[in-house]
């Protein structure tokens, strides 16, 4: 099997790194002769400014993050955020013991959390900060499969019992990297015609005696629309009363979850259903955090296994800890309290209601150009996916995907998964940040594109496959 990475080694002839010769703090002719080495260290150090130009230029031909709407992830934070995460990147956040402060801060989030999302008693919630929402996504997996596990210590582990956990085929790939993972059998719901995620009662269906759990997706990657979590779990209710199987539901709200408490606030999705055993969230994504930082929230401590949870005797305390990573930098979570502390439920509504304002505004923009038909409106999450409208034949949502990165904007292309492969879409992610003037200079650029688009003769693309990117 190959590496995900493979180290090339520099070879005989191979272009070397280019130092300009200004860039030496005391030698201003060393860079003519000596450029250090592309795939092994240098033999020896490089003064501080060198250092920093070389790896400064290279970065400039990555692409602006603010023109990036491919991306759930936050790309702008005010300057005072930057300065706390400056301030404690170099606080271990496992080391609770040594900073202790920081640890009180990740507990009060928690907190917040847990009466944002309306947890029948926020002081017995129980949750943990993580690196994103993968992680949480699998923190909360193992939770699901270990309760199961629990209740069908008669039959597991035996050949009739394999734990499967049920959800739609628009989930995001990490759940699909914990049913490999941890030897779960993932039973996906497939999309049909219109609906683009998953239908309740075909979820019901397919939970047997070993399903651990189901995934309701609040806020689907494909498209920006709500799974309907309250349907699911009253066809779920439904399954009990018929069968006694009592399934419990994970609500993946990785982006909803930090929108619809603040626009949707009657919407119920979270713990005021009985059956939402556990919550997870990227503080990253419209928690409005720069990455990497993640939430998972349990209903309370029976939902969480004691066993997960290690207790570890390390650099002076002990310490109760539920994550795969062990060392990872308290910045990302200090710069989630400072945005709870410092816009509030008010100050988040306002910037999420200003950021589904812009993707409304933009997608009744793009369907008046008349070249598009709209998936979604971005009426849920601040996002909408729109396809090519029926008699348009000279391009494609690939061709404009191109077209628009010569420009400077990364919008993905995609095709829908099975059942619904027929379908491609460009999907826009609006984020704090891209404010309606960005909006508006996207449109000009695209009205500036049609018409070349329009006189192709056919679309351009070959393989759709490799055309774009599809980001989560």
């Amino acid at each position: 099997m190959s590496p995900l990475h493979q180290s090339p080694s520099d070879k005989p002839g191979e272009r070397p790194l280019a130092v300009n010769p200004f860039y030496g703090e005391a030698n201003p002719t060393a860079g003519m002769a000596d450029a250090p080495p592309k795939h092994r260290l240098p033999d020896r150090p490089l003064a501080p400014m060198t250092a920093y130009q070389l790896v400064h230029d290279e970065l400039m031909l990555d692409g602006n993050s603010r023109l990036n709407l491919a991306t759930f992830v936050t790309t702008w934070m005010e300057p005072q955020a930057g300065v706390l995460m400056g301030e404690c990147r170099d606080k271990n956040m496992i080391d609770k013991d040594e900073y202790p402060r920081t640890a009180e801060l990740e507990r009060r989030c928690v907190a917040m959390l847990a009466d944002l999302w309306n947890a029948p008693d926020p002081t017995s919630a129980v949750g943990c900060s993580t690196t994103g929402s993968s992680e949480a996504c699998m923190l909360a997996g193992m939770a699901l499969k270990r309760r199961w596990m629990r209740r069908s210590a008669d039959r597991y582990p035996s050949r009739e019992a394999r734990p499967n956990l049920v959800m739609g085929v628009n989930v995001q790939v990490c759940w699909e990297k914990f049913c490999t993972f941890w030897e779960v059998e993932a039973r996906q719901v497939p999309m049909e015609g219109d609906r683009f995620h998953l239908d309740p009662a075909a979820a019901a269906e397919l939970c047997d005696e070993n399903t651990i759990g189901v995934v309701g997706i609040l806020g689907s990657t494909f498209d920006g629309s709500y799974e309907p979590i309250a349907e699911l779990c009253a066809a779920l209710d439904a399954l009990q009363e018929r069968t006694g199987l009592d399934i419990p539901v994970h609500v993946d709200g990785a982006s909803g979850a930090m929108v619809a408490p603040f626009l949707d606030p009657d919407l119920a999705w979270d713990f005021r259903l009985p059956r939402v055993a556990s919550i997870n969230t990227s503080g990253h994504k419209y928690g409005l955090v720069y990455p990497g930082v993640g939430w998972a929230l349990w209903r309370n401590a029976d939902a969480l296994p004691e066993e997960l949870v290690f207790r570890v005797n390390y650099l002076g305390g002990d310490m109760p800890t539920f994550a795969l990573n062990f060392s990872r930098p308290g910045a990302q979570v200090v710069a989630q309290y400072y945005s709870f502390l410092r816009l509030g439920r008010e100050g988040y509504r306002a910037v999420q209601q200003a950021t589904r304002d812009v993707a409304r505004g933009l997608a009744e923009r793009i369907e008046a150009l008349g070249d598009f038909q709209l998936i979604t409106r971005g009426d849920e999450l601040p996002v909408f996916a729109f396809t090519t409208a029926d008699d348009v034949k000279a391009f494609d949502v690939f061709d404009v995907s191109r077209r628009l990165r010569e420009r400077g904007w990364l919008v993905p292309a995609y095709t829908f998964p099975a059942h619904r492969e027929d379908l491609a879409v460009l999907r826009v992610v609006c984020r704090n940040g891209f404010s309606s003037d960005l909006a508006e200079l996207l449109i000009e650029d695209l009205g500036r594109l049609l018409p070349e688009l329009r006189r192709q003769p056919h679309p351009f693309t070959h393989d759709r496959e490799a055309a774009t990117g599809f980001h989560h």
